[in-house]
């Protein structure tokens, strides 16, 4: 039998998993103390990033279990403290680097930024990208969503999102739903409560959610845009130039003439249009056939016109299906990829979600590390 010792309680200590932070309690440097008597009793004493943690009931439980494994341990006391100002500080800038930088922007960074934008508001844009976050989670990769959509923001509600983001000496810890990191404005005002705000102001705002808010390491980062050409599409541009745009439509001619415009953004702000998702296609009919109650070929002309535009390919991903079951999921906060997985939207959105976990982010900007002879 080994050796009761601080360094085997160490070890057990790092697997316990801060929930908000995805790292361990020793990587954050929460853990106090540690004391062994002879009996074999453990004291473990952790400092939580604020007062009034809702999550110290799970750490402490997780705290005990895995130090019960350790052999030789007879009994395990948890006592919970606070960090104080210095160890926040040191925290924050462990967790997320120089202050004001966006991580997203830096050479060594790899992760995929999809900006989902419309022409128009009402084409179902923030549904598709709740539903394209969770299918991405799903598929194993680590996802974040920033709704971008300031004026018109949903995306709490259609990913069940309803607890506030935790704040760590200016550092903001973003909820998680689904396996799904979330940020939005609707998480900072009052139910009801308009947000009136110019340009300026819009911009800073964009600029704190991606410096201040803990990210972490993720492979995708999903922005629900507002619909338009507006100045967030602008300031999305230029705080992310690695971005690249999805464009959502409908298969109304009108709407696809508008959705065409949202597309050609790109080639004034240097961003690649990856592709278009056609929603609310058809609605399915019990003897197989396809009720067109909006039209057909928007998502096809949106697609042909970009691609002539642009001068690349811009391919037609995906045409979802009406489905009551994705509007109910979206109202609920239970995305229809997560309760109807086999329904034709579910499979429409996947397929479309498939497809941007196979992207390699773009290289333009990166330094290859290569030189000339």
């Amino acid at each position: 039998m080994s050796e009761l010792n601080e360094e085997a309680v160490k070890q057990a200590l790092s697997r316990v998993i801060d929930p908000e932070l995805g790292r361990s309690i020793t990587d954050l440097d929460m853990v106090r103390e540690i004391s062994i008597d002879a009996g074999g009793a453990v004291k473990v004493g952790v400092d939580l990033t604020i007062a009034g943690c809702p999550l110290q009931a799970v750490i402490e439980k997780d705290v005990k279990a895995e130090v019960s494994k350790v052999p030789g341990v007879s009994t395990v006391t948890v006592e919970m403290g606070v960090m104080d100002e210095n160890q926040r500080a040191a925290l924050k800038e462990k967790l997320s680097g120089p202050q004001n930088v966006i991580p997203f922007t830096q050479p060594d960074n790899l992760t995929r930024i999809y900006a989902i934008t419309s022409g128009k508001g009402g084409v179902g844009k923030s549904s598709m990208t709740a539903n394209l976050a969770l299918s991405l989670a799903m598929q194993g990769l680590k996802v974040g969503v920033l709704d971008a959509d300031i004026y018109g923001f949903s995306i709490p509600r259609m990913l069940g999102v309803s607890e506030e983001p935790t704040v760590i000496d200016g550092m903001i810890v973003p909820p998680v739903a689904g396996g799904v990191k979330v940020i939005s404005i609707g998480m900072f005002v009052p139910d009801g409560q308009p947000v009136i705000w110019r340009g300026p102001m819009l911009h800073r705002a964009l600029q704190q959610f991606l410096a201040d808010v803990y990210w972490g390491d993720l492979d995708v980062l999903l922005l629900d845009l507002p619909p338009g050409t507006g100045d967030v599409a602008i300031s999305i541009s230029q705080l992310l130039p690695k971005s690249e745009i999805l464009v959502v439509t409908t298969p109304q001619v009108a709407a696809a003439e508008v959705a065409e415009r949202a597309g050609v953004i790109g080639s004034q702000t240097d961003q690649r249009v990856i592709g278009v998702i056609e929603n609310m296609s058809y609605l399915p009919q019990a003897d197989g056939s396809k009720l067109q109650l909006f039209g057909s070929g928007g998502g096809d002309m949106v697609s042909g016109r970009l691609s002539s535009q642009l001068g690349y390919q811009v391919p037609l991903l995906a045409q979802v299906p009406l489905d009551i079951a994705l509007r109910e999921g979206s109202d609920q906060g239970r995305p229809v990829v997560t309760t109807h997985p086999d329904s034709p939207a579910s499979q429409a959105i996947s397929q479309v979600a498939q497809a941007l976990a196979k992207r390699t982010q773009s290289l333009a900007g990166r330094s290859l590390g290569i030189k000339p002879l």
